[in-house]
């Protein structure tokens, strides 16, 4: 300083140390809030709870990742022998992967030969939503969830299954939880359903 008055060059300083400042403020509120909704989202899809809105779109891409979501929002299917879920022989439920409802049961999976996990039957039959799908001049049923609408797989006649039914499904449609985490993730009540008959 000169005499009481601000030179050009002090001015710059002080602008760039304003300016940096702004940034580092603007840096931490962002840190602040992605932490904060991230842990929202954490704390809303842990532990089953039936009455769990179900999310936006925008929310379950990001949550899903592009796999999932193409699968369950865009009706894409996995590749066969290359998913999470086909060759799983652990007891335990899978549930759909948007609301975690309890869909299916290992109980019910057995090899189809197919590379995809498949079911003799739903836990319940109202669970699903079954609609006619003619696309690449087929007629086949589609399978959705019903709460959340989510594209599942197909359900065909199968005389090798127990009821004449194989409800053949896309894993990333859907979340496993093993018998020895059930109880912990709000699923006590399904763990006679995953005992062997």
């Amino acid at each position: 300083m000169n005499g009481g008055r601000i030179t050009s060059e002090e001015k710059s300083t002080i602008s760039t140390y304003v300016g940096v400042g702004v940034l580092v403020a603007l840096s931490l509120g962002a840190v602040f809030y992605y932490f904060l909704v991230a842990e929202e989202e954490v704390k809303q899809v842990t532990g089953y709870d039936p009455n769990r809105d179900i999310p936006a779109d925008v929310v379950l891409k990001r949550r899903l990742g592009l796999e999932a979501f193409g699968v369950v929002r865009e009706g894409k299917t996995q590749m066969p022998f290359q998913n999470k879920f086909w060759d799983e022989v652990r007891p335990g439920i899978y549930a759909d992967v948007i609301t975690g409802d309890p869909l299916f049961s290992s109980v019910d999976k057995y090899d189809a030969g197919l590379g995809m996990p498949s079911f003799s039957k739903p836990i319940a039959a109202d669970l699903l939503i079954e609609t006619l799908d003619t696309r690449f001049d087929m007629q086949r049923t589609q399978l959705q969830a019903k709460r959340s609408k989510a594209y599942l797989g197909h359900r065909f006649d199968d005389p090798n299954s127990p009821t004449g039914h194989r409800y053949s499904i896309n894993s990333a449609a859907v979340r496993f939880f093993p018998v020895e985490q059930m109880r912990a993730e709000g699923y006590e009540a399904y763990l006679p359903l995953v005992q062997k008959k």
